[in-house]
């Protein structure tokens, strides 16, 4: 025998032993929302959560990337790559996608973030072939062509223009830049018009080849499906697009975490003519995967999660210094942050933030109220049931479990966690978020004489 057909032996050996595996995540009542998770050889993940009383699917692959991976120089590539793949493939061209999904009904987009992408589409159930054809289509075989990357760079400009334009949304990235400096998780996800300005469809393609193998995807499919059907499906638009061998692989697991340098104490002032002064003071939270996360989500709730909290009520509705007023957390898979944002005007900055200060250290000190944390755990249960009322948020909630966690929690287990916080663990949460020092960040109008007073917030 020639040493080719001992290989060829060999690789069908290999291939014979390269099974796909299945396994039943969580099982719903009926087969009503039950979860399935197939591995593919090649490391392709495939989670489905059947909900066979809708009408609607939806189909949607998590990239495990996200603008917290590029070096500086290429600061915008997540985003930029993801606007690219709307642009055309071997098979179709941008008219091509984009008219497939018009003309049965459907929806499609996609979202870069700092630790992850995700793609997607919302169609009947009897239209989810087609979408999972586009979709695997667009994921699989991009050309991203010097023409486009050209063509696309406008649109991107265009839209870090437009996020500048709302300094309600611009001073978020500001705060993040505030909290982690010129490190990735402090740099925007849509990069900066220097480094949009310098990416090559050349750069960008290495990017594309490193970050969208197989091993490094999730796909996700929510609704009135059929789990071994969507497998088929994907599995053979994958084949047909040679971007699934037949061998064994590991799938790339949840992100790893590492050490990430935080200020405190820090203010940043951005100097814009605007009508209101946009404000948001804050300090590290928690990483994403910390079990303290439930006890954050109360304590948040109740600081600023909805208009019977105390930031409202305390800013808003006895002084009327704010129309738009609440707390909020990020959580990444080594640290978070926890916020809290108001608009103001500009004469307001120093007594809005003097409440809100006082706020927060008045609670990491003292804690809630029974009564607060009880309406807290409340709100907090109803939320998340509501918000998974469709299956694009189941989609999402599936797909993203699996990317950074590399499990799933049936919402019946995630109302238990929010119900079993107590108001030690509360209390706990509170002193050691709340107690550090705080840094600012501040978008707008201020004077002189203002701008030299804001280190008072922080101190």
């Amino acid at each position: 025998m020639t040493s080719r057909g001992l290989k060829a032996t060999a690789r069908t050996s290999s291939e014979a032993r390269a099974v796909a595996r299945t396994q039943t995540l969580i099982k719903g009542a009926g087969g009503i929302g039950t979860v399935r998770k197939t591995t593919l050889p090649g490391g392709l993940r495939v989670v489905t959560e059947t909900l066979p009383s809708v009408r609607s699917a939806t189909f949607g692959i998590w990239a495990h990337v996200g603008s917290r991976d590029e070096t500086p120089a290429l600061n915008g590539a997540t985003h930029y790559l993801e606007h690219l793949l709307f642009k055309g493939t071997s098979r179709r061209s941008a008219l091509d996608i984009s008219s497939a999904l018009d003309a049965v009904g459907g929806e499609m987009n996609a979202f870069t973030a700092k630790e992850y992408t995700c793609y997607y589409a919302r169609v009947l159930d009897t239209d989810l072939p087609l979408a999972i054809d586009v979709v695997c289509d667009m994921l699989t075989g991009s050309l991203i062509l010097e023409e486009d990357v050209d063509v696309e760079r406008g649109a991107i400009l265009e839209e870090i223009a437009m996020t500048e334009d709302d300094p309600g949304d611009c001073v978020h990235d500001l705060f993040a830049h505030t909290m982690f400096g010129d490190n990735a998780l402090g740099r925007p996800v849509l990069g900066t018009v220097d480094t949009v300005n310098a990416l090559t469809a050349d750069r960008i393609r290495r990017f594309y080849r490193k970050h969208y193998d197989p091993t490094h995807l999730v796909v996700a499919c929510a609704g009135n499906v059929d789990h071994q059907k969507v497998v088929r499906q994907v599995r053979a638009a994958f084949e047909k697009a040679g971007a699934l061998t037949r061998t064994e692989a590991t799938p790339i697991g949840p992100r790893a975490g590492r050490r990430v340098i935080r200020t405190a104490g820090r203010v940043e002032l951005l100097a814009r003519k605007t009508e209101q002064a946009h404000v948001v003071l804050g300090m590290p939270g928690l990483a994403r995967t910390d079990d303290r996360r439930w006890a954050l989500g109360v304590l948040n709730t109740a600081l600023g999660g909805g208009m019977s909290s105390r930031l409202f009520q305390e800013v808003r509705e006895k002084r009327g210094l704010a129309y738009s007023v609440y707390s909020y957390t990020s959580g990444f898979a080594d640290c978070g942050l926890f916020g809290v944002y108001a608009g103001c005007r500009p004469s307001q900055v120093h007594d809005v933030l003097k409440i809100c200060r006082d706020e927060l250290d008045h609670v990491a000190q003292n804690g809630l109220s029974d009564d607060e944390i009880a309406r807290a755990i409340g709100q907090l249960r109803g939320s998340t049931v509501l918000g998974l009322e469709d299956t694009g948020a189941l989609m999402n909630r599936i797909g993203k479990s699996e990317l950074c966690w590399g499990d799933q929690m049936s919402v019946d287990d995630m109302l238990a966690r929010i119900e079993a916080v107590t108001p030690d663990d509360v209390r706990s949460v509170a002193q050691d978020i709340l107690g550090q020092r705080p840094s600012l960040s501040i978008i707008g109008p201020l004077k002189d004489k203002q701008a030299s007073r804001l280190h008072d917030a922080v101190a």
